[in-house]
């Protein structure tokens, strides 16, 4: 469902617009009430995807107050708590290839005293798999994942830890042999530090935390070069040179691909039992209800969604 106050209705229904006729097929689970009224829907009561060329699927989620656009409410935050537990619960049934999100306000959870920042650790506490979960941005040109996410950059320098890059990269190298269909996965490892450190002079970091980091993978057999200086790790050249890359945190990892892909970049939850994806974006509660909102990061992240539950052999 996503904030039925924010743009996720519209790009639902952009969505569905762009692949009614090519596919991949999918059903929302959302209040009716918030899709436009000459929208051909088809209410359902069971996942399916039956007519999908004529009509988007709906299985309704009624929410306890009307959804002004541009205007969050907490009245809305049961229903969206719960399409999250309808989502995740049907993926894990093998009842859906994968569950997309649409964008919430990370406040809407908290609020609810389901104490995490965002979808992803929510549904990773669902599914049992709590503090396992890592977060990858992916476009056509560039995949990122950082260590450390949704924290302040002073508490992300204090987090960062040999055991944590090793973990992330072991998750991402799985990844991309199961859900990528790359054989050999090549992993860039970002340095923390201006040049890397430059051997200690600018940062001790890659010394201490991230060079043994890189020791223990490649004992592992994972194929990783670096500590790289983070400001040419991204450049046409050097990202020939690998399948992902290893950022120490959030920005250092979004700031390029969003640079690159704005509207194409997609978040893959990696780490999880069932397929999850979402938009690169959040609800733009500002231009929500304009019909101007563009779908395609929804778009990429249904057609991503897809194509990861095929290369894991989902019916």
């Amino acid at each position: 469902m996503g904030d039925p106050a924010g743009i996720a209705p519209e790009i639902t229904v952009g969505a569905w617009r762009a692949l009614r006729e090519s596919g991949p097929a999918f059903f929302v689970i959302a209040d009716p009430a918030t899709l436009p009224v000459h929208l051909p829907i088809h209410l359902i009561d069971h996942p399916s995807v039956t007519g999908f060329g004529h009509a988007l699927p709906v299985l309704p989620l009624r929410l306890a107050a009307p959804a002004l656009p541009g205007s969050p409410d907490f009245a809305h935050a049961p229903a969206i708590i719960e399409s999250i537990r309808i989502a995740t619960n049907l993926a894990h049934r093998h009842l859906a290839r994968g569950m997309v999100t649409n964008p919430i306000t990370k406040t809407t959870l908290t609020q609810s005293r389901i104490f995490h920042n965002g979808h992803t650790g929510f549904i990773a506490e669902l599914l049992g798999v709590a503090g396992e979960e890592v977060m990858m941005l992916a476009c056509p040109h560039l995949r990122v994942v950082p260590v450390t996410v949704h924290v302040a950059l002073r508490e992300a320098v204090a987090q960062l830890s040999t055991a944590a890059i090793v973990a992330t990269a072991i998750t991402t190298h799985e990844s991309l042999i199961q859900d990528f269909g790359i054989k050999a996965p090549r992993l860039a490892i970002a340095g923390l530090n201006p040049h890397a450190g430059e051997n200690g002079l600018m940062g001790r970091e890659e010394i201490e935390i991230i060079e043994p980091a890189m020791a223990i993978l490649r004992a592992g057999g994972v194929r990783v070069s670096g500590p790289h200086p983070p400001d040419t790790l991204f450049t046409p050249s050097a990202r020939q040179n690998y399948d992902a890359a290893i950022c120490m945190y959030h920005d250092q990892a979004l700031i390029p691909l969003k640079t690159l892909d704005r509207d194409g970049g997609v978040n893959v939850t990696l780490g999880l039992p069932i397929v999850r994806t979402s938009p690169d974006h959040g609800t733009a509660f500002d231009i929500a209800g304009k019909n101007i909102a563009n779908p395609a990061s929804l778009i990429s992240a249904i057609k991503l969604a897809d194509q990861i539950a095929t290369q894991r052999g989902s019916p």
